[in-house]
């Protein structure tokens, strides 16, 4: 099994921002940190700030030395194949090697019309998604490859320099849908294992997907993953599970905020969210006693966190992070 590594999911509003937090994760003791990849934020709008992706994690990787930059997820759509090798090449030089690639199909609709970006349906987009994974991998290991596929073509293609990581970044893909899977166990280094969003919202903001995604479903999309890279001739243990969840502490165990966020995640009482496999909410105790049975019962190692309030961050890194 893995060892358990714990990365703080950012929303920056500025770069000075994001610069702070980088540095402030790093001095916690943090594996990683993540932003994510829009053009629209999620959790706001249109006019809400949100940093570009790679820009962002390059300027935190140039004032931070050790965390891991994970990107949670890149939308792959967003850029063809040949610029995504580059993009991510180039910020695992500015990391000297510290780049994790996280991968996904695109989901927020609202953002691709808004931009002119065809946003055809989820399965096209996975099949997408398949071809430019192929093409990262042909252009991070080989000097002039040739790819022709359904959907994109490079010809004598170049990427150099190569990335510092050989044969190339982890990859870690993000979502749980049965495609994704089949395309991480071929593919993926890690899997960021999520609720769906192919009606086009993400668990913060889509109630009755978070609440249907409990830990039993996710033990079953584990165990069909297991399958999957078993029929690919790899042994399940080689992948490292991960899950993105929203982090609230208190040292209060009767704490109102608390059952707050259980509240508006949409779940109809505080235990059953303190179960779900989006959330870690408790006392520092209470979490970490969770954690413990997580990586115990589903193998998941990877946990990246959106840490609700300031306490939780501070709670989490002086009470929790040390023990494990």
């Amino acid at each position: 099994m893995h060892p358990p590594r714990f990365g703080l999911f950012l929303l920056p509003n500025d770069v000075r921002e994001a610069i702070t937090a980088a540095r402030r994760a790093e001095d916690d003791g943090y594996y990683s940190i993540s932003v994510n990849d829009h053009f629209h934020s999620p959790f706001g709008g249109a006019r809400t700030p949100q940093l570009e992706c790679f820009t962002v994690l390059t300027a935190m990787a140039m004032v931070t030395r050790r965390v891991k930059l994970a990107p949670a997820v890149v939308a792959a759509s967003f850029r063809s194949p040949s610029l995504l090798a580059k993009c991510a090449t180039t910020l695992d030089h500015a990391s000297e090697g510290r780049l994790i690639l996280g991968l996904g199909a695109g989901w927020q609709v609202s953002e691709y019309v808004a931009h002119d970006y065809p946003f055809p349906a989820t399965p096209q987009r996975v099949e997408q998604l398949a071809e430019q994974l192929q093409i990262l991998k042909a252009l991070w290991t080989q000097e002039t490859p040739t790819y022709k596929g359904r959907y994109f073509s490079i010809t004598d293609g170049g990427n150099n320099p190569k990335p510092l990581q050989r044969p190339g970044p982890p990859i870690m893909l993000g979502g749980s849908a049965p495609s994704i899977l089949k395309l991480a166990a071929e593919h993926a280094t890690v899997l960021n294992i999520i609720p769906p969003t192919s009606n086009g919202k993400d668990f913060p903001n889509d109630p009755v997907a978070t609440v249907k995604f409990t830990m039993e479903v996710m033990k079953k999309k584990i165990a069909a993953l297991g399958d999957l890279m078993k029929a690919n001739g790899r042994k399940p243990g080689e992948m490292e599970l991960g899950g993105l969840l929203l982090l609230g502490m208190s040292r209060n165990q009767h704490d109102s905020s608390l059952r707050d966020m259980a509240k508006n995640l949409g779940f109809p009482d505080y235990a059953a969210a303190q179960r779900s496999p989006v959330a870690l909410l408790g006392t520092p105790a209470e979490v970490r006693d969770e954690i413990a049975r997580r990586i115990e019962d589903t193998g998941v190692t990877y946990y990246l966190m959106f840490a609700a309030t300031d306490e939780s961050w501070s709670l989490f890194s002086k009470e929790v992070l040390p023990h494990f």
